[in-house]
């Protein structure tokens, strides 16, 4: 899987979220693994079924909770998602013309869950820090 790019992830907004949240920020994230898995599938079947309306919803609920965790690029093309989707509702316009959006939506979601699931991820904290202890230990010896 390609690493997020620098620009994805507002990680000021991610922290304020984690600090506003506390305890509760990890089952938050789950929910948001949980409803924005729901959210893709979602929109890539009604692309696949040329449902515009069904477009809608989906990604009108994976930009909120993308911006929510500072997942700016995943919110903004949600949000375009949504937008454009919307427009083709009132004019009564096939979709067809957002399948290349629809078609990076899973990648780029899965690909920012897993920065963010990786930055609360205990075992990545205790990584950062092993190694730390056992050089200086280490230092202290004769070897």
């Amino acid at each position: 899987m390609t690493p997020v790019a620098e620009d994805e992830i507002n990680w000021t907004a991610f922290a304020e979220t984690r600090t506003l949240l506390g305890d509760a920020f990890v089952r938050i994230l789950g929910y948001f693994r949980e409803d924005g898995t729901k959210s893709v599938a979602e929109i890539e079947n009604a692309m696949r079924d040329r449902d515009t309306a069904r477009l809608v919803l989906p990604a009108h609920t994976l930009k909120g909770e993308g911006y929510q965790f500072g997942a700016e690029k995943l919110g903004e093309l949600a949000e375009e998602i949504e937008i454009a989707a919307r427009h083709y509702l009132e004019i009564q316009q096939d979709p067809s013309e957002l399948l290349e959006k629809v078609v990076q939506l899973r990648p780029l979601f899965e690909r920012t869950l897993a920065a963010l699931e990786s930055e609360v991820s205990p075992l990545v904290e205790r990584r950062a820090n092993f190694g730390a202890r056992t050089l200086g230990q280490m230092a202290g010896s004769r070897y």
